[in-house]
């Protein structure tokens, strides 16, 4: 048994010596969640894990209200992964794919050749944020850290794992200077972290407590630990936005999709599977300024 949280949660620590703060991330119950909205190849399950603790780790990072989108285009057998985590830390996530030019030890290169990676951070209020990155490191924690290096931002390092049942991550980062202003003593600092934490096996990621990897990789360095943070699996869909998913086709062509689907347009929602039914009298009422209020039936 591993004593975790029956929650998945990110967990803040940092160093009292140096600049440097850390952020750990276990999820099981929201990855699985995501894992059980589609069939997905285990190669596929365990990229999307990275993806969805990649972003709940960027997450803490940033003080912003809104929404931290992560996506990841490729022409190869994967061709999009979309990772969503609000600032609420509600989590969603997707992967397309073709199954057939998967084998099952697929690498990210042979899984997202000549791939790209978007971060976008689209707070509720002021300005839109988005940054890319190519996928030609030798895994995700390897381009999510070059991102870190080509946008000029603080020092981050990533180490993320999934197995398609749990999905862990930690990162560090390099705070401004103040506890060490010396420029050397600051570097050796940084190195000395980086340096313990690449001696953290997968194994010892994926199943040890955070207490415990703390104290393996630090138990020379001053670090103290905040509370954790939960996260859940949340869909953000609804009746409502897909209802004005129709209202932007314009009553004419609304009114024509729903003759060419024999009376319901169904609209689905490619995250969580959920489906969402407007027939000729929804159509109406919705350009009648009705709202989405009283749909018919038994539909949702």
């Amino acid at each position: 048994m591993h004593d975790f949280p029956d929650i998945d949660y990110t967990q803040r620590f940092i160093f009292d010596e140096s600049d440097v703060r850390g952020e750990l991330v276990a999820l099981e119950r929201s990855y699985a969640e995501v894992l059980a909205k589609h069939p997905y190849p285990e190669p596929v399950a365990q990229l999307l894990g990275e993806m969805l603790a990649a972003a709940a780790l960027l997450v803490g990072t940033l003080k912003f209200d809104g929404l931290l989108v992560l996506q990841a285009r490729s022409l190869g057998p994967v061709s999009l992964l979309m990772v969503e985590c609000s600032s609420e830390r509600e989590i969603r996530g997707i992967a397309r794919y073709d199954e057939s030019l998967i084998t099952p030890d697929a690498t990210l290169q042979e899984l997202m050749p000549d791939g790209d990676l978007t971060m976008t951070i689209d707070p509720r209020q002021g300005k839109r944020y988005q940054g890319i990155v190519g996928l030609d490191g030798v895994d995700l924690s390897a381009c999510l850290s070059s991102y870190f290096v080509m946008s000029e931002q603080l020092p981050t390092r990533f180490w993320i794992k999934a197995d398609g049942k749990r999905a862990r991550g930690l990162l560090l980062q390099q705070l401004p200077a103040a506890r060490l202003t010396d420029p050397e003593e600051r570097e050796a600092s940084w190195q000395h972290v980086n340096t313990l934490v690449d001696t953290l096996t997968a194994e010892e990621l994926l199943s040890l407590n955070n207490e415990t990897v703390l104290h393996r990789l630090f138990h020379e360095d001053a670090v103290r630990m905040f509370d954790i943070q939960p996260l859940v699996f949340r869909c953000s869909c609804s009746r409502e936005r897909s209802a004005n998913a129709l209202v932007s086709l314009g009553l004419e062509d609304a009114q024509q999709l729903v003759i060419e689907h024999n009376g319901t347009v169904e609209i689905d929602c490619q995250f969580c599977n959920q489906r969402y039914l407007f027939d000729a009298t929804d159509v109406a009422q919705l350009f009648a300024g009705g709202g989405v209020d009283t749909p018919s039936d038994t539909r949702h």
